[in-house]
């Protein structure tokens, strides 16, 4: 542990009284640089949040009919609420960052979006349930869960961003499951063209499926700023 000394205070004839024997005040850079830790487990917490909410949504998916999933959701984003608010007090009070104080924000903007979406989606679901039955949406939910996955992945790879080639190979298949996910929302809205569905039932699935886009689309933006802030801090 790196030590600053204060040196002893000299006496001065006449000015000053003598002063009593100095205890040396030491200043520690690890107490700095734990502060600056404190923000890579808040974005980590932040993204698990993340991973959290998609976890209960797809919960919500396989059980349309049951509110339970929605109140727990509601929990979640009031935990990741709580979180962005820490990120933003710490940083009022922190001078020493482990990474630059705009990409901070960044990243916690773009980790809080998805819960939002999330939410929504949930909302959704607990609105049209009924309309949703027999509705297969085992793909997109692969999609979705596998990109919180790597996103929770990215950013606890920030404590440690020496190896680039494994943040880029994750940010590689986060770009890759978006691009799925796009294939796959077309393939989708043709089957809802072809009139198999009747119109309410059809705008039900179409809206939850752009939700589960959106939040897919997300996840990439988080994953993009983690590589943006990888790239410039490599």
């Amino acid at each position: 542990m790196i030590q600053f000394v204060v040196p002893a205070v000299p006496e001065f004839d006449g000015l000053f009284a003598r002063f009593p024997d100095p205890v040396p005040t030491m200043f520690s850079l690890q107490m700095l640089f734990g502060k600056a830790d404190r923000f890579y487990q808040l974005l980590e917490d932040s993204a698990s949040e993340a991973h959290e909410s998609v976890r209960l949504v797809i919960e919500m998916i396989k059980s349309p009919d049951s509110a339970k999933g929605l109140d727990e959701l509601a929990l979640t984003r009031r935990k990741e609420k709580k979180i962005a608010e820490q990120i933003t007090a710490e940083l009022v009070k922190t001078f020493v960052t482990g990474l630059e104080r705009e990409d901070i924000e960044a990243l916690s903007l773009a980790l809080r979006k998805i819960p939002k979406t999330v939410e929504k989606l949930a909302e959704r679901i607990n609105l049209g349930h009924q309309h949703i039955e027999g509705v297969d949406f085992t793909r997109q939910i692969e999609i979705l869960e596998q990109s919180t996955d790597v996103v929770l992945a990215m950013v606890k790879q920030l404590r440690d961003m020496r190896h680039l080639e494994k943040i880029h190979e994750l940010n590689t298949k986060l770009q890759y499951l978006e691009n799925e996910a796009d294939k796959l929302m077309t393939d989708l809205l043709k089957e809802l063209y072809s009139g198999r569905y009747n119109a309410i039932k059809a705008m039900v699935i179409r809206d939850l499926y752009e939700l589960m886009e959106k939040a897919i689309d997300r996840c990439r933006d988080a994953g993009n700023v983690v590589m943006h802030i990888v790239l410039k801090n490599s």
